[in-house]
């Protein structure tokens, strides 16, 4: 029976590799008052394990990537918003849904909200969780044209006319790129850094894939969303920011070959941003060659 409160879909992965963090993610989630919640735990490449009672699983055969993941998980639950969380994050407060939803019902034209994320132990916001250029303050509020992808909440009408994670991904930028689509669509995103997640301040070079992904994605980003004339501005600050980022060999010769598989194809359908978003972005401050 519906309560009159917001109905959000909530969306966890796992890959069973967490058995601390995964039960203290899902039980504050499943804390969460003045919002009627529906569940799913996907597996990706594994049958979940540790679930609560009443939450929804998804068993697949294989690992199909964080994005893909997420839309299977999208398709299988109700509600207006859609709420993706990692499963080693932690809500705090029992309210933080509920304020979400609240900030996507007062402003109609905002498809995201983005709560701030911070590690538990330091209270530190790591630049990458704050999403602007300008990201000095962790504690500014304002409009925002990308997301930190780990905990976000997206109106559901939002996220299916823009069509989804890019489920090619299969980790790094799908943030930015749905983002992008999100704004091409006419829609805006918030950052409310009053609303507080925990979050590991891990680095994402942990992974063994990091600096291919990294580069093949940027690179099929550009390819998939922008005009032909920005592509080679957006890739060349990306190739610069490379080299003063990564001084490692190794690192950068990863880097180097996603760069090539990226130009070699499998970004997808092509679909570029109007002239019109690229201004909105730029105004919203950050253009999208950066």
């Amino acid at each position: 029976m519906s309560t009159g409160a917001p109905r959000v879909g909530a969306v966890v992965l796992t890959m069973n590799d967490r058995p601390d963090e995964f039960p203290r993610a899902m039980d504050s989630l499943l804390a969460q008052k003045g919002v009627e919640l529906d569940v799913v735990v996907v597996g990706n490449g594994c049958v979940p394990a540790q679930v609560p009672p009443g939450v929804k699983t998804i068993a697949l055969e294989e690992n199909v990537g964080i994005p893909e993941g997420r839309n299977i998980g999208a398709q299988a639950v109700d509600g207006e918003l859609l709420f993706f969380f990692d499963n080693d994050a932690v809500l705090p407060g029992t309210d933080a849904l509920a304020r979400l939803a609240a900030a996507l019902h007062d402003e109609p034209a905002l498809a995201y909200a983005q709560p701030r994320i911070a590690d538990p132990d330091t209270g530190t916001t790591v630049r990458r969780w704050v999403p602007r250029l300008r990201a000095k303050d962790p504690t500014r509020p304002g409009i925002v044209t990308v997301m930190a992808e780990s905990v976000v909440m997206i109106r559901r009408s939002a996220f299916d006319t823009a069509g989804g994670w890019p489920g090619d991904f299969f980790l790094f930028h799908e943030g930015i790129d749905l983002a992008w689509r999100l704004w091409n669509h006419g829609g805006t995103g918030r950052y409310l850094p009053d609303i507080l997640v925990h979050h590991p301040a891990t680095s994402p070079a942990r992974h063994d894939r990091f600096y291919r992904l990294n580069a093949r994605n940027r690179v099929w980003l550009a390819r998939r969303n922008l005009p032909a004339p920005l592509i080679p501005l957006n890739l060349a600050a990306f190739a610069l920011l490379s080299l003063c980022r990564f001084r490692e060999k190794a690192a950068l010769r990863a880097t180097l070959a996603g760069f090539r598989e990226g130009l070699r194809g499998g970004h997808g359908h092509r679909t570029p941003m109007s002239w019109h978003t690229v201004a909105r972005l730029t105004r919203a401050g950050r253009p999208p060659i950066l």
